[in-house]
């Protein structure tokens, strides 16, 4: 037997080497890729928001249905245990006005160089190009450089992420190895993902402008986040908040002055226009920019003359569309290792002594810190539990 196992390079990956290896146990790291933290590292192109300053209950409620079996941990590694563990890193971080946290490097190769040089002090062993195959009996077995190679070990640690970003490494690939050996598991679907728009060519000269100040509703999904219209349709925080319920079937509406009630909006569409153009009526009364002045045209043309439909039209403004994106684009995936297959230290029912984490566990929650914290609070605590089950 060779000690630990960890499958997956991600951030529940790392954290479930540093846990086990910090207890003393001999860990190695096995990742398909040719390198560790791919996608972490393309999360932090946009400046790695690694958690969400915000008490625990609104935090644990991000989690949406999956939050009574997250959180004992998240409780174990929440937002303020990030922050502590970046900052051991020798990342220091700080907390935008919407109570996301960043390191303030606002990428994530520092922060990656210094977690690798942690774990390489504590002797987690790293073997990229490492393909998992499956088992061979009680081994695991592996692709390799060097041909077929199988490792025996004492406990394993699954983190091979979801089924999105499939250059970066997550297939999904893994489901069908779990499932023949029945392992509960949920279709994957894309999360967080934008949405496609079939533009008319009036769009064109407004692609990568930005939507700001409006709310978007798609069923009983809200969102106040901005959004940015580009060549393929709709991108963004605000998008991606409400994508699940996109995917359920709700249709899309928005909210172009979500800070005024209806009547509000009447009032001011029914001054006087003047000669203006009804598009200078609109950005002089209600200080409607651009973009959003288009997007109101494109969706919704001819508009009404009337200002009680006008203003109705203003704040659920109906979004056509052709769909989400692909799911290999989506930031994450749905589906994945049901909970219920899972027992409260995340090792899989069905096989002992193998535990799982992250992304590939069927849960989802929206941008905005939850999806990194998430990842790391499940390789923490698979980490500790796998620890738990060597010495018992």
């Amino acid at each position: 037997m060779s000690g630990a196992v960890v499958i997956g390079g991600g951030p529940a990956g790392l954290m479930a080497a540093e846990v086990m290896a910090s207890a003393g146990l001999p860990v190695t790291l096995c990742e398909g890729k040719p390198s560790v933290g791919r996608k972490f590292l393309m999360a932090g192109k946009s400046g790695l928001n690694l958690t969400k300053a915000e008490p625990f209950d609104p935090f644990l409620a991000a989690f949406e249905e999956a939050a009574p079996a997250l959180r004992p941990i998240l409780k174990a590694f929440d937002s303020q245990a990030v922050q502590d563990w970046a900052k051991g890193l020798g990342q220091e971080v700080f907390t935008g006005s919407t109570g996301r946290v960043f390191p303030r490097a606002m990428k994530a190769s520092p922060l990656l160089r210094a977690w690798l040089a942690r774990l390489a002090a504590h002797g987690v062993q790293i073997k990229s190009r490492w393909q998992w195959q499956g088992w061979d009996g009680d081994a695991l077995v592996f692709d390799t450089p060097d041909g077929q190679q199988q490792i025996n070990a004492d406990v394993t640690v699954l983190a091979l992420g979801g089924a999105s970003w499939s250059r970066l490494g997550a297939t999904g690939a893994w489901a069908s190895l779990l499932a023949e050996r029945g392992v509960g598991l949920s279709d994957f679907a894309p999360a967080n993902v934008g949405l496609l728009v079939d533009w008319s060519s009036h769009m064109t000269r407004h692609f990568g402008a930005a939507l700001k100040g409006v709310a978007w509703s798609a069923g009983p999904y809200h969102s106040r986040g901005e959004a940015v219209i580009s060549a393929r349709g709709l991108e963004g925080g605000g998008i991606y908040s409400i994508s699940r319920g996109l995917r359920e079937g709700h249709g899309l509406t928005l909210d172009l002055l979500p800070d005024l009630e209806v009547g509000d909006v009447m009032a001011r569409l029914a001054k006087p226009r003047g000669k203006d153009s009804q598009a200078n009526h609109l950005r002089k009364r209600l200080k409607l920019n651009p973009a959003q002045i288009v997007l109101l045209q494109e969706m919704a043309r001819p508009l009404p003359q009337g200002a009680e439909a006008l203003a109705e039209l203003l704040k659920a403004l109906p979004i056509a569309h052709a769909g989400l994106r692909p799911m290999d684009e989506a930031i994450s995936t749905a589906g994945g290792v049901r909970l219920d297959a899972l027992d409260d230290r995340l090792m899989l029912r069905d096989l002992p002594g193998v535990f799982a984490a992250g992304e590939m566990l069927d849960w989802e929650a929206v941008t905005g810190g939850y999806l990194i914290n998430g990842c790391l609070a499940t390789g923490h605590w698979a980490g500790r539990h796998a620890v738990d089950w060597v010495r018992r």
